[in-house]
């Protein structure tokens, strides 16, 4: 029985759902990989999976592109007769839905991480988008022969108030999951005479509460407070919130904060810390938090949708108000000046993280939405 994942980078499969797809094949399935083209295929093919690029443009808004990709996709599903689809992001559950119920795939999964540009951006090009994109969306995630994987109550709740899916077909799965064999815990607190180190892991978005993290890093700085504000990831060009690299090098250039690019060995970073912070804007639910809390390291976040299923105030990490720099500084300072605090809520993120985010919860209840639609049998 054949399983097509379609996501819109290959570094998404790779990095997110790549336990899923082994998870899969160890379980007899045969699976398809489809993504635009990139580096991270390779990869892929490397672990003896099959991955296949398709010829699609993530910003594109080209109609006679946009259509032959749809084309392409309904050519491939009548080729490879899936028994299921299953679509990440918005865009490919969009178009792979579509392409499916055209080629006659009897089963159809998608998965939705957060509500994408088009839904939390002001922009006028997202605002002019948004009601096609809803539009869309009810046509291609309804039927009795779909669900929709959502990742936290909030967009369970928003999806339902918008009409876009019918609540009896939605399944709640916390993301994509952590391994908490490789993310470990600390055996103690990182030894060093150096100043505490701070990190922002993510794609360089504006809308991942980088300009709110470097504001907080220039009040520590003014007020005198050592502290050295890491900041992990690539850009995102084909994301419209991306930040220009010019800005990125002059945070660099000002001394405000050490850009370290993309880093393979997450683990090993999480161990070279002091704490890890995302003031996102919104979240699905964010795996570079969920791998820190794996290493039980303490967290500073956002107070919404995503992040706060994540960290529960004063509990397991702590919680500031969106967009709101000076409550970012003040939480940071105060995991600082407070290090059995800092050491008490890294303890609970991980213990919270072996509960609820370890990857084989994650992958066993996807794949029993999968033998919901396919039959006790698959």
């Amino acid at each position: 029985m054949k399983i097509v994942l379609f996501a819109n980078t290959e570094w998404y499969l790779y990095n997110f759902r790549r336990s899923l797809a082994l998870a899969l094949r160890d379980a007899g399935y045969e699976v398809l990989l489809i993504s635009p083209p990139g580096p991270y295929g390779e990869k892929l093919r490397a672990l003896g999976l099959r991955w296949v690029p398709v010829p699609m443009v993530r910003r594109s808004l080209n109609p006679l592109r946009e259509l032959h990709l749809l084309w392409h996709l309904w050519r491939l599903f009548r080729r490879e007769r899936p028994a299921l689809v299953h679509g990440f992001t918005i865009k490919c559950a969009v178009y792979g839905s579509l392409a499916a119920r055209m080629a006659g795939v009897p089963a159809r999964i998608n998965a939705v991480a957060g509500m994408g540009y088009v839904f939390s951006s002001a922009d006028l090009k997202a605002r002019l988008l948004r009601p096609l994109v809803r539009a869309l969306l009810r046509l291609t995630l309804g039927g009795a022969n779909a669900r929709l994987i959502l990742q936290n109550p909030d967009d369970v709740a928003l999806f339902e108030q918008a009409g876009l899916v019918d609540g009896a077909n939605v399944r709640l799965i916390a993301g994509s999951g952590v391994d908490c064999m490789r993310f470990k815990a600390r055996p103690a607190a990182r030894e060093s005479n150096g100043p505490p180190k701070v990190l922002l892991a993510s794609r360089l978005l504006w809308d991942k509460g980088i300009a709110e993290f470097v504001a907080a890093a220039r009040i520590l700085r003014a007020e005198g407070r050592g502290g050295a504000f890491l900041l992990a990831g690539d850009p995102d060009p084909g994301n419209p919130a991306a930040v220009p690299l010019a800005t990125v090098q002059g945070w660099v250039d000002e001394g405000v904060l050490q850009w370290l690019g993309h880093v393979d060995d997450m683990p090993a970073l999480f161990a070279s810390v002091d704490m890890v912070v995302l003031p996102s804007y919104r979240e699905g639910l964010p795996k570079g938090l969920i791998e820190a809390a794996a290493c039980a390291l303490p967290l500073v976040t956002t107070d919404v949708p995503g992040c706060r299923e994540v960290v529960t105030d004063g509990v397991d990490g702590l919680r500031v108000p969106v967009r709101d720099a000076d409550a970012l500084a003040r939480a940071i300072a105060r995991l600082i000046d407070d290090p059995e605090l800092a050491t008490r809520l890294g303890q609970a993120a991980r213990a919270k993280a072996l509960e609820r985010f370890d990857e084989r919860l994650v992958v066993a209840r996807t794949i029993a939405v999968y033998r919901e639609l396919l039959g006790a049998g698959s």
